[in-house]
């Protein structure tokens, strides 16, 4: 079975002097950049709309590039039977409420075991709908709510609402510092410039916007409600690291953990053992594709961030007791 693939992107300006075939897998990470050079040499890629065949040609950013091709059926796209928390469904639409350790959708270093190998399994149907309904992502170890499209014109209508950013998202994080009042980040994002898993603020990146506000103050972390205006790979993640506050746990992007004075032993364990970026996606609220129903869903914090929200308020209580006694 084949399945027709186009896919579009522009260069980013940063990785001008790259080699196409490079500057591509970066653009598509879900593919590997042999494939990526097998559609170059086929004369599949074109950059302008020109046909570009010469996988070493340089690029110098800006340009448009489109790939048209045809692959046959990844053998990785086998239904699995993978427990899913549906949180929601009907005739069109999924929400699902995400585990941690569940990645999104078959990549590098993650063939199976996924959320997309298990849509399959549980909804077969869902096989004829580009990329087995997922219109937007979760990082592997963020959890919570995720909207999948069960049929191809709710796919299409959900994918033209997240352009249109009327879809609203809404997350809780932990994050590191002490933060005294709400705001907004508005800083470009591009994959970093030499490590291909990360991403970076870049003046020349594509436009990405997360509004932030204060829930709890502890003594050396702050519980933020955030809200995505666009919807970048790991956006949270690297707009908080940005400005110097990034999440508690985040194997990329937070450093080595940073208690505050004379923590306790329990805070301290916690916090060396808290092993994924203290992130969840509490509330979605979408106009129903096909109804036009305005709809919106919550979902509780994941136990783990529960647990270090308890001990990070007994540390603060322990802390204020002892001052008090001063």
């Amino acid at each position: 079975m084949s399945q027709h693939l186009q896919l579009d992107s522009t260069i980013e300006h940063h990785q001008l002097g790259q080699r196409l075939d490079q500057a591509l897998a970066e653009l598509f990470p879900d593919y590997s950049r042999s494939r990526i050079k097998e559609w170059i040499l086929k004369g599949q890629v074109t950059i302008d709309g020109k046909i570009a065949d010469k996988p070493k040609e340089k690029v110098m950013g800006g340009e448009t590039v489109k790939i048209d091709t045809i692959i046959e059926e990844d053998i990785r796209w086998v239904p699995q039977n993978i427990s899913l928390n549906i949180v929601y469904e009907d005739d069109h639409i999924l929400i699902i409420d995400k585990p941690r350790d569940l990645v999104v959708h078959p990549g590098a270093g993650n063939p199976d075991g996924t959320l997309l190998n298990a849509l399959l399994y549980h909804y077969p149907t869902i096989a004829d709908v580009p990329r087995a309904g997922i219109v937007h992502r979760l990082d592997k170890d963020t959890t919570g709510l995720m909207v999948v499209a069960k049929t191809i014109p709710a796919q299409t209508y959900l994918v033209e609402s997240l352009q249109r950013r009327e879809i609203t998202r809404e997350y809780e994080a932990i994050v590191i510092g002490t933060m005294t009042a709400g705001g907004t980040v508005d800083q470009p994002i591009s994959r970093h410039n030499t490590k291909r898993t990360h991403m970076a603020v870049h003046p020349m990146g594509k436009p990405a916007v997360t509004h932030y506000r204060v829930l709890e103050h502890f003594r050396a972390h702050t519980r933020l409600r955030l809200r995505l205006e666009t919807g970048r790979t790991h956006q949270i993640r690297v707009h908080m690291a940005h400005i110097t506050h990034p999440l508690i746990g985040d194997p990329l992007y937070s450093g080595r953990p940073r208690p505050p004075k004379k923590a306790s032993q329990h805070l301290l364990d916690t916090l060396r053992q808290f092993d994924r970026q203290a992130l969840h996606a509490v509330m979605l609220r979408l106009q129903h594709p096909i109804t036009g129903e305005i709809m919106e869903w919550h979902s509780e914090i994941a136990e783990d961030i529960q647990q270090l929200l308890y001990v990070l308020r007994e540390d603060t209580k322990q802390f204020n007791h002892e001052m008090d006694w001063l």
